[in-house]
């Protein structure tokens, strides 16, 4: 960069972070600095029937917490945040903290309730592209994020992504820097019960949150240092952790997750998660699945679009020095490291055993719906504007 000016960039707020094994004993102690009255947001079981859950309950019993638990199930959607605000507030409860453990949907429904217990309105009147979205005023009750999964970042992002299945459904965002975990613990011991499908699901979408950001318009130097080590980790770890569960695999693919959180977070994302949001809502998929079932192929079209169209983007020589640093090979040219980053892509797909999108219901009838749908906040930062076409014909590719 020696030669080049920086751009000028900016950083949104991150959190407090606090990372490694055993880093959730340190919970109640963070939990404290904020009061006692603590509201609780988890998924059904994993963790609360957990050992861990169970120290950690016995932990916040003996520092004399008031506890509220809440329990999500499945992707929360803004009928559910309503609900928990307006009961939570019906009982005149008020908290001086909300506490969410678990994956993405556990979090993002803790972020929305923490956003929504103190004004008390319906989420509708915020959500991006829905209804009025009305400026959040807030205040926000401070909230503390602790992930169970390595996938969605959400510990690190000011969005709660909320959703509604069906014909009729979307996924969108309540998103503002008052949303942001005032703390993210990350315990990557936590993700000693994570199911290999579940480890792959959640690997690829934090892959390709790295992957997006790290290409994306919005990209700067800080957030493309960050996803580059975010990236690596994943490389050196994912199929590891798959296979067979170490202490080591767990540490790296908690870091790339939060790596790919606060990179997202900065820059915005692409073409796999601008199809994400419609297959979401459209079809019963996990996000994790749609992540790394597309991530090859949208790659690939994304590549050839620029080499046609726009050949000195600057995301090319981005591709091509992942694929470098993926193969070990300096001296690959462009088009050679560009194809190897493809190819590695499309093994891990395999490798992983991701679902094909027809295991879903998902039908070439479908494809103009999706694509319709498809240009969201997440498609406005891809580095490529991409025609109908080809995003029908990533979908085909993955049919």
């Amino acid at each position: 960069m020696a030669n080049h000016a920086i751009a000028p960039f900016s950083i949104a707020r991150v959190p407090r972070v606090e990372f490694g094994a055993g880093a959730i004993a340190r919970l109640p102690e963070v939990a404290e600095r904020y009061g006692r009255k603590a509201l609780l947001v988890t998924g059904q079981r994993a963790f609360v029937e957990s050992p861990a859950g169970e120290r950690l309950f016995a932990a916040l019993e003996a520092r004399d917490f008031i506890l509220r638990h809440v329990r999500v199930n499945g992707e929360p959607s803004p009928q559910f945040v309503d609900e928990q605000v307006a009961a939570l507030r019906g009982e005149g409860q008020s908290f001086d903290v909300v506490i969410g453990i678990g994956g993405g949907s556990a979090l993002d429904a803790a972020k929305a309730i923490a956003g929504l217990l103190k004004p008390g309105n319906s989420v509708m009147d915020h959500l991006e592209g829905v209804g009025p979205e009305l400026p959040y005023r807030g205040p926000a009750t401070p909230f503390i994020a602790v992930p169970t999964t390595a996938g969605t970042g959400s510990e690190a992002t000011r969005n709660a992504v909320l959703s509604v299945q069906g014909p009729d459904g979307f996924k969108k965002s309540f998103r503002d820097d008052a949303l942001v975990a005032e703390w993210a613990v990350v315990d990557p011991d936590l993700l000693a019960t994570c199911p290999p499908e579940l480890i792959a699901a959640d690997g690829m979408d934090a892959f390709t949150q790295l992957l997006e950001s790290f290409v994306s318009t919005r990209a700067n130097p800080v957030t493309d240092a960050l996803a580059r080590s975010g990236i690596m980790a994943v490389k050196d770890s994912l199929l590891a952790l798959h296979r067979e569960q170490s202490a080591a695999a767990r540490e790296r693919m908690a870091y790339a997750s939060l790596m790919s959180g606060i990179c997202l977070a900065q820059t915005g994302l692409g073409s796999v998660h601008g199809l994400a949001a419609p297959l979401g809502a459209f079809f019963p998929i996990p996000h994790g699945v749609v992540c790394g079932t597309l991530a090859a192929t949208a790659t690939a079209v994304n590549i050839a679009a620029m080499a046609a169209r726009e050949p000195d983007n600057p995301a090319l020589p981005k591709y091509a020095e992942i694929g470098r640093r993926f193969a070990m090979q300096k001296g690959l040219n462009g088009t050679e490291a560009r194809d190897y980053l493809v190819a590695t892509l499309q093994q891990w797909q395999d490798q992983l055993r991701l679902p094909r999108l027809s295991a879903y219901r998902v039908a070439s009838a479908d494809f103009s719906r999706i694509v319709a749908n498809s240009r969201g906040s997440s498609m406005k930062t891809n580095p490529v504007v991409l025609t109908d076409a080809e995003i029908a014909g990533i979908l085909a590719a993955r049919l």
